[in-house]
């Protein structure tokens, strides 16, 4: 198992490869969204990343939409008002996705059904064969 300690060194190195970008948010808000640049545009490019080369398989590997086919992932945050508020909305979403590809899943070990559960199952069935059996017409109710 990895060192979480790493993990969080890996993300914090990765923060200079970051492309952040103030523009103008879209929708409804009056006239501070025409003139204030709070959203963030924010561009991450995987394959020139500091990232270790299994995480970017996994980023690549994703189905996401914020990533592009170029291997770039883009987020964009325009939720607050302010600009460093939606600055740090746009990182978190990031180091999100990233931890989400360095989990480590426990490898399953499969088990073998329990005696008692596969004679179950079979009375079961045995059970079920019978019910059908008996909705049968016998041969001596045919012939008459």
């Amino acid at each position: 198992m990895e060192n979480p300690s790493k993990i969080t060194v890996a993300i914090h190195a990765i923060e200079n490869e970051i492309e952040i970008k103030a523009i103008r948010a879209q929708g409804s808000g009056g006239q501070n969204v025409n003139k204030v640049s709070s959203a963030i545009h924010l561009r991450f490019h995987i394959g020139a990343s500091s990232l270790p080369e299994i995480y970017k398989e996994r980023l690549l590997k994703l189905n996401d939409q914020r990533i592009t086919r170029e291997g770039v992932v883009v987020i964009k945050a325009q939720q607050y008002r302010s600009q460093e508020k939606n600055r740090e909305e746009a990182l978190r979403r990031l180091y999100e996705l990233i931890g989400r590809v360095t989990e480590l899943h426990p490898n399953r070990k499969p088990t073998q059904p329990t005696r008692s559960s596969q004679k179950k199952r079979l009375d079961s069935k045995t059970q079920r064969g019978q019910i059908k059996i008996m909705r049968k017409k016998f041969l001596s109710e045919q012939v008459s």
